[in-house]
């Protein structure tokens, strides 16, 4: 390697390497899917160092990524189905004890660690940020075909004009204009609602966190019911079923919750700007291991949506641990 391609690389590293985490968001975005975000985000610098000797600098670099980026989703996108989550599948809500149904082989949506798509040293961004990558927002992007997904992420979320947008996906204004149109659409047709986004450490919400993880590890159902908001929404991939109403998710819970109460452990977590927990359950062996990642939507102090993750596969990704000893205490008794 000579030494001007090794000073090309360098160049090439210090000026992409700082668009890492946002990349990875707007990867994210298109794909619905965390461990494939990852890979696109690799594909897009590599594609990027390939091609950063005829980089002639007439866009920065932010938006080059982008293009990159984007041209990469679009790619990985042919021929794959959509990431849906149990409702976006089209069938009403089930009952409470209706025998549940799993589908392994969909490729359901994933929820991924706020950490890794928002900027915690940018104060001024973070809510926005959060609110971007809310899971309802991700859910109701797959509806969308990639590329109208590809205009609303460009124009909406990174605020590209319609000039810029058509540039990188090599069409016409008013086709982008026309996509964007649709898209809002099928958006609005979609029922997307405003949740409550707040700051982590906002005291009404901690508390009403806490009361969430106690009332789980000892599966108490009336504390259940009470902290759900009367028409909350509760779902649990793979599983296809939907469940709405809180007296319907304290069923669920009574009826097809395996563990007795005291043999689940909450660990707190957070994830796509949103309250999380690592749900635990007591094995044969005194140890409890992961069982379900739960993703909390907030709503006028009720919790309006939880969607239960069964993919264990996402612990590592949350930094949860494999598993808890035998002595972890009761949520109730750490707090």
């Amino acid at each position: 390697m000579t030494v001007t391609q090794t000073q090309a690389d360098e160049d090439f590293l210090a000026q992409a390497e700082g668009f890492r985490r946002e990349l990875y968001a707007h990867c994210y975005r298109m794909m619905g899917s965390a461990h494939d975000a990852e890979d696109l985000v690799q594909e897009t610098y590599l594609r990027a160092w390939r091609a950063y000797h005829g980089f002639e600098g007439r866009s920065s670099m932010r938006t080059w990524l982008h293009r990159i980026a984007t041209n990469a989703c679009l790619s990985a996108l042919e021929g794959r189905s959509r990431r849906p989550l149990p409702t976006g599948l089209g069938a009403p809500s089930l009952a409470g004890d209706a025998p549940l149904v799993e589908q392994a082989e969909v490729p359901w949506l994933e929820p991924v660690p706020t950490s890794l798509v928002t900027d915690p040293h940018d104060p001024a961004s973070i809510v926005d940020d959060r609110a971007g990558v809310r899971l309802a927002l991700i859910a109701a992007l797959q509806h969308l075909p990639p590329r109208q997904r590809a205009v609303l992420i460009l124009r909406e979320v990174l605020r590209w004009s319609a000039a810029e947008t058509a540039e990188a996906l090599e069409t016409t204004t008013a086709s982008v204009n026309s996509a964007l149109q649709r898209a809002r659409a099928t958006l609005d047709a979609a029922g997307l609602t405003e949740a409550d986004v707040v700051e982590p450490t906002d005291p009404a919400q901690r508390e009403l966190l806490d009361r969430y993880a106690r009332a789980m590890e000892l599966k108490d159902i009336a504390a259940i019911v009470s902290l759900c908001a009367q028409e909350a929404i509760w779902e649990m991939p793979p599983f296809v079923g939907w469940y709405q109403g809180a007296e319907t998710i304290g069923l669920l819970v009574d009826v097809n919750c395996p563990a007795g109460p005291g043999e689940l452990r909450m660990v707190p977590t957070d994830a796509n700007g949103q309250p999380a927990f690592g749900m635990y359950y007591l094995t044969d062996d005194g140890t409890y291991r992961p069982f379900q990642l739960h993703v909390l939507e907030l709503r006028g102090g009720e919790v309006a949506h939880v969607s239960a993750f069964f993919d264990h596969s996402l612990f590592p990704l949350f930094g949860l641990p494999d598993f808890l000893d035998a002595e972890t205490p009761l949520y109730a008794a750490a707090s």
